[in-house]
């Protein structure tokens, strides 16, 4: 087949690209099934079919063109972009999961030499960025349920390989949404199982620290979440409640404040763990979190989660105080201040929460109270220099428009009527004049007397 060329389509391969702006998928596979039509054919720009999909945030139609054969990782792009960095830049974490799945390189740079999610966090696409930074493909984790080398059996096995991928990409990674993960799924609920999960996370994170691209990333990833196992295995140990009690003690707030002590302890604690000392990132994370005391801001947890998902501590989001699932919206009825994603968060809480709940809305009621004043000053102040605004643009116009009346002063009692209009001011002719008759006839006085003193 010839090398495709930038701006060589056919009619078909135009009325595709036509296609696909519409988003018409049917007529879409129609075109794909025609021979003529190239599924990588290239544009002016050099951008392939997939390339304008995942921009314009067509999941349909990417499924379509990748059943097809598209190439994910096609750079023709006049910049060097490829499909996974216009789905980072369309902010559609679907599309840019599935280029992802599909083999997409997250190494390969553009001509700025920025990486896929390098782009998406320039655009503010944080979203993207997590999922990228998040992804571990699972034929990466599929080599571990093959017998490899002596081994006579795998060290993971097959069955329990699809609910451990779930858990390794997740992009949420509060301890208590990992340990309800390994709740719901019964296979994982098993200690051999948790064991055997436990230790291909390490493995995985030893063969992210000493292969040549060193990814610290991941690695501190799959660390953070085999010591979550490990609390789960202890737990299941101990206790009878299949990981009901480590889920309270996770989410037990001390009396003063509802502040989680033991969650705290244990981030910092998985941290501290990490058995590669020498590594960037933990220094860094050490450097974050050591001189915070335990129950002020940054907490481990915000600090961990934007070490490893690349999430921005500015990004406006409200997270669950229970799971810590993002964008949850349901709030405490009572006391206003803290929020859940669904009511089963709520009822986990509650235990915790309900001795909190009081002092909290009596500190919302506070704040409300302390919101409206500023807000009542705000206003006041607003039409104070509104009205001295209109005062001064006032006193202007009249200048501007030449008006002989001047401003009369105030005054009090008597004195008021005593002002003589501009028309009852006589025009002076010499300084003489402004003496009254009184003041003038002792001046004459003054002038004679100072005559006969001469004389």
């Amino acid at each position: 087949m010839a090398p495709l060329k930038k701006g060589d389509l056919n009619e078909e391969e135009k009325e595709l690209l036509e296609v696909l702006g519409k988003g018409n998928t049917e007529e879409a596979a129609r075109l794909l099934g025609n021979k003529n039509v190239r599924v990588n054919c290239l544009d002016e720009h050099g951008m392939t079919p997939l390339m304008h999909a995942a921009y314009k945030g067509k999941v349909d139609m990417c499924k379509l063109l990748l059943r097809h054969g598209a190439d994910v990782n096609c750079n023709e792009h006049e910049q060097g972009y490829t499909a996974l960095m216009f789905a980072g830049l369309s902010g559609n974490k679907e599309i840019t999961w599935m280029m992802l799945e599909a083999g997409a390189d997250t190494g390969v740079v553009n001509s700025v030499g920025r990486t896929a999610a390098q782009m998406a966090a320039f655009v503010g696409q944080h979203d993207c960025v997590t999922v990228i930074n998040n992804f571990f493909s699972r034929e990466r984790l599929d080599y571990y349920t093959k017998p490899q080398g002596l081994d006579k059996e795998p060290k993971l096995p097959v069955k329990l390989a699809g609910p451990l991928h779930k858990i390794i990409t997740t992009t949420n990674l509060h301890p208590v949404k990992i340990v309800l993960l390994v709740k719901e799924n019964p296979l994982l609920t098993d200690v051999e199982a948790l064991q055997k999960c436990y230790y291909v996370l390490d493995l995985i994170c030893e063969k992210c620290m000493k292969q040549r691209d060193m990814n610290e990333v991941l690695a501190m990833k799959m660390h953070y979440i085999s010591c979550i196992f490990q609390k789960c295995i202890l737990s299941l140990k101990e206790r009878e409640d299949k990981l009901d009690g480590l889920i309270k003690s996770l989410l037990k707030g001390r009396d003063k404040d509802g502040f989680p002590v033991y969650q705290e302890k244990l981030i910092r604690e998985c941290i501290r763990k990490f058995p590669y000392c020498e590594a960037t990132l933990l220094q860094q994370l050490v450097r974050s979190i050591a001189p915070v005391e335990i129950g002020s801001d940054p907490t481990a947890f915000s600090v961990l989660t934007q070490a490893i998902t690349g999430q921005m501590g500015f990004v406006e989001a409200e997270f669950c105080t229970t799971c810590g699932e993002k964008g949850a919206a349901k709030r405490c009825s009572t006391c206003k201040m803290v929020i859940y994603c669904d009511q089963n968060c709520q009822k986990m809480h509650w235990f915790t929460h309900k001795k909190a709940c009081k002092m909290l809305k009596e500190a919302h009621e506070k704040q409300e109270r302390e919101a409206a004043k500023e807000k009542q000053q705000q206003e006041r102040k607003q039409k104070k220099e509104a009205a001295q605004a209109a005062e001064s643009i006032s006193n202007q116009e009249q200048l501007m428009s030449g008006d002989s009346k001047e401003v009369e002063p105030k005054c009090e009692g008597d004195k008021a009527e005593k002002i003589i209009s501009n028309k009852e001011i006589p025009v002076l002719s010499s300084p003489a004049d402004i003496l009254s008759k009184e003041e003038t006839d002792l001046t004459d006085t003054a002038i004679e007397k100072a005559h006969e003193s001469e004389e």
